[in-house]
């Protein structure tokens, strides 16, 4: 009985390859790539958007009267913070011209931020402070929103 001969090692067969992608996948794959793109899109869209909207409010304030300028800015800083820091919204004096100098790479000057304090206690005829001083004001207004939004 010599049958060895016969006998042959088992041949297992390849293993099952995943390519060819079926259609399925690459439309699943399409779908999330493409859902990724379209949030991260959405999300800076968003964010330029907010600031879009406040530098365009602040070209819209004028300079004429410089107290209401300086009231006026200050508004526009409180609302933007309400976005950023909600705790910033509630300080006042010191504090808050403080936590705008922390937040800019371009400090106010100490007249610049005697006028943001100041200004929305004081009698619009007051002729303390100029247009100039109110320019002075946006233009840190304008770099502030730019660094922080």
């Amino acid at each position: 009985m010599n049958n060895l001969p016969q006998f042959r090692d088992i041949q297992i067969p390849d293993g099952v390859s995943i390519f060819p992608i079926a259609y399925g996948w690459w439309v699943l794959l399409f779908i999330v790539v493409f859902l990724f793109l379209f949030i991260k899109f959405f999300i800076a869209f968003w964010k330029t958007r907010r600031k879009y909207y406040s530098l365009k409010k602040l070209e819209n304030i004028s300079t004429d009267n410089p107290i209401q300028a300086a009231v006026a800015i200050s508004e526009l800083l409180r609302r933007i913070c309400l976005i950023k820091d909600r705790k910033s919204c509630a300080l006042t004096g010191k504090d808050w011209i403080d936590f705008l100098n922390q937040h800019s790479s371009n400090p106010l000057s100490q007249k610049s931020a005697d006028f943001l304090s100041f200004a929305p206690f004081m009698n619009s005829s007051n002729q303390t402070y100029t247009t100039e001083d109110a320019i002075k004001l946006k233009n840190f207004c304008k770099n502030w929103i730019g660094e922080n939004l």
